[in-house]
């Protein structure tokens, strides 16, 4: 029997009681439910199995664009195949895979093992990191960002261990020590590769290859290390519901789990695991510097069905802190006359003022930009 319309209002109160146990998704399973509390569950249609929406596991020929990093420093053919790979997954697709990037194998599986490890350990272990206040450095918190968007309900299935650098400098001895020296090792090598992929996206734009690192538009990096678990009842709720990134750029390091899917000409498709491979998207602000020429795309992350949690390690790579609060526009060597300013001058802090209030909730914060 198909559930009752939820009473989204009556939901909130008890998802705010919810969030007070300090327990998380995880909690919940644990103590054994089979039916998810109503504050989960979704509109008929933004479910998984909303016919509405196609889905696409690539037996068509569809797939998530990969781009090759082999011989990054050679140039030679290889290196302008590279960017005219990256032009053409950041302006059809906004998503593509990275495979030999030069990131150690032992390295991103010791990131995704050091993440289940905080999220399994006791509860009343993790509690003293749980908190929605964003200005802390490390933030433990279950259900999405309920505090900061104008719609917290419905929840998303999903506990989030959450860090971020102050003023863009790391302070690793502050991060729970279950995965201090794991996220030190990753953060090292992520920056690496965010340091090539800058390269090759301002190739791909037709500036300098160094463009877009001497702005500082990558500088500042914020990790999510996500845990989804097996949920009891996944047709009715999401692990991350459906949205675009306000980032620049976006990595994401899978688990072997399947999940993450991308809309992509109105239908969805499904990002496959790779052995060895980082998912990347471009983020909105992004979208609105290349003034179009590159773009940003709604995606997704289904719930996970009963059996192994699914598990993400996500660099989300901003605008350094001194730099959040100028004015800013699509990058001017992109203009001319007959490529004229898509969206007006704004800053990083107002973006990000608005995508709170629309972002959060499946909406798109930059048509509100558009000139």
């Amino acid at each position: 029997m198909a559930p009752a319309l939820v009473d989204y209002a009556a939901a909130e109160k008890e998802l705010y009681e919810f969030d007070d146990l300090k327990i998380g998704v995880k909690g919940l399973v644990d103590a054994g439910v089979t039916h998810i509390p109503r504050f989960f569950i979704h509109p008929p249609e933004c479910r998984a199995n909303n016919s509405s929406t196609p889905q696409n596991n690539g037996a068509d020929g569809v797939e998530i664009p990969v781009i090759d990093l082999e011989g990054f420093n050679d140039n030679d053919d290889r290196r302008v195949k590279m960017v005219n790979a990256m032009r053409y997954a950041c302006a059809t697709w906004g998503f593509f895979q990275i495979v030999n990037h030069g990131v150690p194998v032992a390295v991103m599986e010791e990131m995704v093992e050091s993440i289940r490890r905080f999220h399994e350990q006791p509860q009343e272990a993790k509690m003293e990191w749980y908190s929605r206040d964003f200005s802390r450095t490390v933030n433990y918190y279950s259900s999405g960002d309920i505090k900061g968007r104008a719609q917290p309900v419905p929840a998303e299935w999903k506990d989030t261990l959450s860090c971020r650098a102050a003023d863009d400098q790391w302070n690793f001895d502050a991060l729970p020590e279950l995965c201090r020296h794991e996220m030190k090792e990753y953060m090292k090598n992520v920056i690496d590769l965010q340091e090539k992929l800058s390269e090759l996206m301002s190739e791909a734009l037709g500036l300098s290859k160094d463009h877009l690192s001497s702005t500082g538009y990558l500088k500042s990096i914020k990790l999510s290390g996500h845990y989804y678990p097996a949920c009891p009842e996944p047709d009715l709720t999401l692990g991350t519901i459906k949205h675009s990134d306000p980032s620049l750029l976006t990595l994401v390091l899978q688990d072997k789990s399947n999940g993450l899917q991308v809309l992509h000409n109105d239908q969805w498709v499904d990002v496959p695991k790779v052995d060895g491979a980082f998912v990347a998207n471009i983020g909105d602000f992004m979208q609105l510097l290349s003034n179009d020429k590159f773009m940003s795309v709604e995606h997704r992350v289904l719930a996970t069905p009963l059996g192994r949690p699914r598990i993400s390690a996500v660099s989300f790579f901003l605008p350094c802190a001194k730099d959040r609060i100028k004015p800013c526009g699509p990058i001017k060597e992109l203009l001319s006359d007959n490529s004229p300013p898509i969206y007006r001058i704004t800053s990083y802090e107002e973006f990000m003022r608005h995508y709170r209030v629309v972002g959060q909730i499946g909406g798109r914060a930059l048509p509100h930009f558009k000139l």
